[in-house]
């Protein structure tokens, strides 16, 4: 079941987390803000009411006449304040439609079953809120668009120290051991968890490059004391008088010479201490004579010949091993093929083994269990190995099944344009659809 993921950058993140709290807290303010100026305005409000209908009552009293637009026994009185003024109370009541300025009443009794009462709406005063409204808008907006470019500024440093430990990693993964994570991320003087990460995983890649040096030491070693041993009990199988006992003899430990060999070759490989000793060669011409001299059955295409820079043992020992392998492991025909810089080399057999594809080539592992369950599984790890001493690219591939049901196993080895660097590199090179 395939998960759709949405990728995006860290800055990006973390710009809208601050936008968004940022917003958040902008807006609860602001209606907190917003709600406590109403409620004052209100208030106040109220009071210039009562202060009004005071001022108005006593000059009702003595001079029998009606200020600010009083009126007695108004027949609009809401019935709120009515009954309030019916028991005798001063009192004040809020009219609000939400269209426009709260209307503000204010009554008192007369006596004699009368009632004073005044009413107003006091817009000029209520237009204030709609400016502190504008200028609580404005600010809201600063504080996101400020919160957002805070979270780039922070998350852009964030994510560039963390795109370098990434990129430096890779290299890592690639074989390059002098990469340093820590080196690459360059932190500042206050040091965070980036800093962390990057010293835990220099240590790491330190034990691990130690402990597999440590395997690689021992492996040759081992491989190398061996070799005096196999080499005596090769020569002590030639003395052996002829018989089938003495071919069994002779064949195995010829056997075992070539698995010790393999082995140091391997150790060799993987120790990053190999260096190409580079020749210009026409690739077309060479591959042709190698592939006669290794198997005259294997046919050769030359689709385009080119001269490459590379050095020819090691690409001889490449094109041996894969041939070996398609003929150990596939069906014949075997087919190989030169088109400029790519090399080619097919069998019409069953294919690599998924774990193959997927992996790539493991030492001692010599495929899944409908290929033959022969060799030590070392040929397609020292063919990678060479090729990476060239600076080339080794790939593996299935060909599209064919009309009889077979499919075969397509290696491909892009040599590069330019020479090895000085450990051997894999060249970046644009793979074209095939």
């Amino acid at each position: 079941m395939v998960r759709l993921a949405l990728r995006t950058g860290l800055r990006w993140k973390l710009s809208a987390a601050i936008a968004l709290v940022g917003a958040l807290v902008a807006v609860a303010l602001s209606i907190v803000v917003h709600n406590a100026a109403r409620v004052s305005m209100l208030d106040n409000s109220r009071d210039v009411q009562i202060e009004r209908l005071n001022f108005t009552q006593k000059i009702f009293e003595s001079t029998n006449r009606l200020q600010f637009g009083a009126k007695i026994n108004d027949p609009a009185l809401p019935k709120p304040l009515r009954k309030e003024v019916a028991e005798g109370q001063r009192a004040t009541f809020l009219q609000d439609t939400g269209q426009t300025a709260p209307e503000v009443w204010a009554a008192t009794p007369l006596g004699n079953g009368r009632v004073l009462s005044i009413h107003d709406r006091f817009p000029d005063r209520f237009a204030v809120l709609d400016d502190l409204d504008q200028a609580l808008l404005i600010g809201s907006t600063a504080v996101v668009v400020g919160g957002c470019a805070l979270g780039v500024l922070v998350g852009g440093r964030l994510s560039k120290r963390l795109r370098k430990a990434a990129a430096a990693a890779g290299k890592l993964a690639d074989g390059d051991t002098s990469v340093r994570i820590r080196d690459e991320v360059g932190g500042g003087r206050v040091r965070d968890e980036t800093d962390d990460l990057a010293w835990a995983v220099d240590a790491m890649s330190d034990a691990l490059q130690q402990r597999i040096e440590a395997e690689r030491r021992v492996t040759a070693d081992i491989a190398h004391e061996l070799r005096t041993p196999v080499t005596g009990l090769l020569t002590a199988a030639e003395l052996l008088p002829p018989g089938r006992p003495s071919e069994l003899v002779r064949d195995r430990a010829q056997a075992m010479r070539t698995l010790v060999e393999d082995v140091l070759e391997v150790a060799r490989l993987d120790g990053y201490a190999e260096r190409a000793e580079l020749q210009d060669v026409c690739l077309g011409e060479f591959v042709t004579r190698r592939v006669r001299a290794l198997d005259p059955d294997v046919t050769v295409e030359i689709v385009r010949d080119a001269e490459v820079s590379t050095d020819p043992r090691r690409l001889e020992r490449i094109l041996g091993n894969l041939i070996a392998n398609a003929s150990r492991h596939g069906k014949p025909p075997i087919q190989v093929t030169v088109e400029g810089r790519v090399l080619r080399v097919r069998d019409h057999g069953v294919g690599f083994p998924e774990a193959l594809l997927r992996e790539g080539p493991s030492r001692f592992r010599t495929g899944s269990s409908d290929r033959a369950g022969v060799g030590h599984g070392l040929g397609l790890t020292i063919a990678a190995g060479q090729a990476r001493v060239l600076g080339a690219r080794l790939t593996f591939r299935n060909a599209d099944e064919l009309t009889d049901g077979s499919t075969g196993a397509v290696s491909v080895l892009w040599l590069p344009e330019n020479a090895p660097t000085a450990t051997g590199s894999f060249p970046v090179i644009q793979l074209p659809d095939r």
